[in-house]
């Protein structure tokens, strides 16, 4: 008898553990926060969870306590001016706000640091300025990025006022924004079509980005060229990377702070706007500034029959953009991709409309100004963008790759979803939170008229697991897994909409 009461109370706690595993709290809908409102899911800080707010010329910080109750909304009034951009950078108890604006002729690059319930810590700093800005700009000048560990912040723009030679400015700052360098580089640009991609910033403040070439802007890569700057020079180093005979697109850089390595990948074809084949990728030792790796893989006939959504095999790849690469201590890397295409009144898009990259997955554009001072766009078609008509976005199955440290392939597999909606995107796609143990993917799924939250997660060794559906999701609310973002071990926040609201969900792994 003893026994059996124990069995029963162990199925009882093993039931709640399992139970709490993968539950969801909500938020309560804000009035304020109607449907078009501009949001950025900023972390965890002290126990409370930050969320950015835009609608116009308003802006607030949003803290929610471990509960999703709202426990503070503090207005940023000290934002005077239209804002173009915004970053945010976040630490343990602190978080960075970066922004930029116009007054009169000049755009300036703020920074301003906000406490864990969101108010201002101080005075905002200026990070940089442009002077003669002859017009008013409804675009951003600046881009920003950092380091792995976040002690290094670096700011910069891109003149592009002479077609040979682009300069690049660069500030390097410390995480108490004091600056450490500031670099003016004109990099040669000997070919028509040359620009500049994939910024990157390493743990010693090294910068790291990609000079590309293509026949024409629209057109694959045939040449690739990889630019280095120490963090105390003010000389770039660059140095051409062997391709071979075969055409790129959709780069992609990653720093390897551990090994001090930078991995570079990009999917490949054999032709000029040939099908994809496979995957090419470059280990380059930043410390020896030399070229460990060059190789491609070229995916099996079973691989691309698995991967493919309704064309055939020979093209299953052409609507796959890379999304993530993450590494592995060892020095191995794991590529995620996911089809994506979109379609406008039965023409449907591939990715040469694109140029270099998804419609609404594509990497930043550091080309962002266009005035008479120099700084423009590297134009993307914009077909998908014409309001007067009605665009559909697509997102399909997610391909998961995996390398040993020698750039042998290890295991693919690949996440099956068809997922389709009319003039957004914003309930499509995926999100991807890394527990440790496992990668969990979460997107939704259609199910009798009803978009229902899913999560399957993949192991070291490639696994698919097709997880119990969540708790508490209750209806009425339509999730944006996309916009979602971890912040915590087991925890993450993903963008809802209830009832014309925007309002956050917190899951539990």
């Amino acid at each position: 008898m003893k026994k059996q009461v124990f069995l029963f109370f162990t199925c009882l706690l093993l039931a709640s553990v399992t139970g709490f595993s993968q539950r969801i709290t909500y938020s309560e809908p804000d009035k304020d926060d109607s449907r078009t409102l501009n949001f950025e899911v900023l972390g965890k800080l002290n126990g409370k969870i930050l969320v950015y707010k835009n609608y116009r010329d308003f802006h607030y910080i949003s803290a929610y306590d471990n509960d999703m109750k709202l426990v503070e909304k503090t207005k940023l009034d000290f934002i005077d001016y239209r804002v173009l951009n915004t970053e945010f950078i976040q630490y343990s108890d602190f978080v960075y706000m970066i922004y930029e604006f116009q007054k009169k002729n000049v755009m300036f690059c703020m920074a301003a640091k906000l406490d864990a319930n969101g108010k201002k810590v101080g005075d905002p700093v200026m990070l940089d300025s442009t002077e003669n800005v002859n017009y008013s700009s409804n675009t951003k000048i600046y881009s920003v990025i950092n380091s792995d560990d976040k002690q290094k912040i670096m700011v910069f723009k891109i003149n592009t006022k002479n077609d040979k030679s682009h300069v690049l400015t660069t500030c390097l700052f410390n995480r108490e924004l004091v600056l450490q360098k500031k670099s003016k580089l004109a990099i040669p640009m000997p070919q028509k079509n040359d620009f500049l991609a994939e910024f990157a910033l390493d743990n010693d403040g090294d910068l790291v980005c990609a000079r590309v070439s293509g026949t024409s802007s629209n057109d694959n890569i045939n040449k690739i060229s990889l630019v280095t700057k120490a963090a105390q020079s003010d000389l770039q180093k660059i140095t051409d990377i062997k391709l071979g005979n075969i055409y790129l697109d959709d780069i992609r850089i990653k720093v390897d702070n551990i090994n001090k390595h930078y991995v570079i990948s990009s999917f490949l074809s054999k032709t000029k706007r040939g099908n994809i084949e496979g995957l090419y990728y470059v280990l380059w030792d930043k410390q020896q500034n030399k070229e460990m790796l060059n190789a491609t893989t070229v995916f099996s006939d079973e691989f691309r029959e698995d991967s493919r959504g309704d064309g055939n095999t020979k093209t299953a790849f052409n609507d796959y953009f890379l999304k993530n690469i993450i590494l592995r201590r060892d020095g191995g890397f794991i590529v995620v991709a996911e089809s994506a295409y979109t379609s406008t009144r039965g023409n449907t898009l591939n990715r040469w409309d694109y140029l270099y990259g998804s419609p609404y997955w594509a990497p930043v554009d550091y080309y962002s100004w266009n005035s008479p001072s120099g700084y423009y766009p590297w134009w993307r078609s914009n077909a998908f963008n014409n309001t007067n008509n009605l665009t559909r976005y697509y997102a399909d199955n997610i391909a998961v790759i995996s390398f040993d440290p020698t750039g042998k392939m290890e295991w693919s597999n690949v996440v099956r979803k068809s997922q389709f909606d009319d003039n957004t995107d914003n309930y499509i796609g995926f999100g991807i939170f890394n527990t440790g143990d496992q990668l969990h993917f979460i997107f939704n799924v259609q199910e009798k008229r009803t978009q229902i939250l899913t999560d399957q997660s993949i192991s070291p060794a490639g696994q698919i697991d097709r997880n119990p559906t969540f708790k508490n999701l209750d209806r009425g609310y339509d999730f944006m897994p996309r916009h979602a973002k971890q912040v915590g071990s087991r925890q993450a926040i993903v963008p809802c909409q209830y009832r014309g609201f925007t309002c956050f969900a917190k899951l539990e792994f």
